[in-house]
């Protein structure tokens, strides 16, 4: 999409989803599709450290979390509006990025990821005792009465959800296609012959980590709204952090669209495998669906369409 495509096809999104809070008169709709919008900013964020940069972050629910308490703690001291929230969880959690970036990313590989995931068993350490969020214990939120026009909360925090989906997107595909976008696909397919080359690697892997971060923060910001009650337990959970993972997987991680196809596709197949059978297989579904793209489309859904497309060309 070229010009003004992009814009366009956000402002169709925007005006179809708009549309979709009149038509629609089940909350559950409005419950699916926020959690399938969730998972889709964590995958594209995801991707622009795991994906464009190739370092494997195993802390996506810590970002996430950290977002999510930024929204409770300042709650706790005075009645914040919800955009607010969602650009203090965004600085919040850039910050923290940039910081645990600047600490880790001398690591490579294995190191890397095991360091992030250190890192999220310390954050939540230090929620677990954090009394004035809740502690291990949690906390519960009350949801605001004032929705603007729409006709319950839900259907409100749906279309934040989906204008922040779009912001993410936005701002995927515009670093993929930039200057650094490109500094970061050097570092993804040899770091040493990009420094060699005068790529300034650490200065563009702050920058990746930062930017991740602030989106995963703001994706996480609504989520006590969402919930009514958060908890260390519910918040940390690892399932945010596989699908963070597999998403970007399944759907390509060397293109921006990849992670939106990914999160697309394994959302909706886990929101319908919840409803019809069982919450407890969407880890199954998602292992199966790594395994089989791992083996046989290592590059994803994108990169076999573009694979096919160049074929025919």
């Amino acid at each position: 999409m070229r010009g003004w495509g992009f814009p366009a096809a956000c402002a169709a999104v925007v005006v179809a989803g708009l549309a979709f809070t009149e038509l629609a008169d089940n909350p559950y709709y409005f419950n699916a599709a926020y959690v399938i919008l969730q998972a889709l900013i964590m995958a594209v964020a995801w991707n622009i450290l795991g994906g464009f940069t190739g370092y494997v972050n195993f802390g996506s629910a810590a970002f996430f979390a950290v977002g999510a308490y930024t929204s409770i703690a300042l709650l706790k001291a005075a009645a914040v509006p919800l955009p607010l929230l969602i650009l203090a969880a965004a600085l919040v959690c850039g910050l923290i990025g940039l910081g645990v970036g600047y600490l880790t990313l001398r690591l490579k590989g294995v190191y890397f990821a095991i360091a992030t995931l250190a890192m999220g068993i310390v954050l939540e350490t230090l929620i677990n005792n954090w009394s004035y969020v809740g502690g291990a214990k949690g906390t519960a939120i009350l949801t605001p009465d004032k929705h603007l026009w729409f006709d319950s909360y839900s259907e409100m925090l749906f279309m934040v959800m989906l204008l922040l989906a779009l912001g993410s997107v936005a701002v995927s595909r515009t670093l993929s296609s930039s200057r650094l976008g490109r500094g970061l696909a050097a570092i993804r397919d040899d770091e040493v012959a990009a420094e060699c080359s005068g790529v300034p690697t650490l200065r563009l892997k702050l920058v990746s980590t930062t930017v991740m971060g602030a989106m995963m923060g703001a994706a996480g910001a609504p989520y006590p709204y969402f919930v009514s009650y958060v908890d260390p337990l519910s918040a940390f959970n690892l399932f945010i952090a596989v699908n963070s993972i597999a998403m970007p997987m399944i759907g390509g991680t060397a293109h921006w669209a990849g992670p939106v196809v990914g999160a697309l596709l394994v959302g909706s197949a886990q929101e319908v495998i919840t409803v019809t059978i069982s919450s407890e297989l969407n880890v199954l579904l998602v292992g199966i669906m790594l395994v089989l793209f791992i083996t046989l489309a290592p590059q994803g859904i994108v990169g076999l369409v573009r694979k096919h497309w160049k074929k025919r060309a």
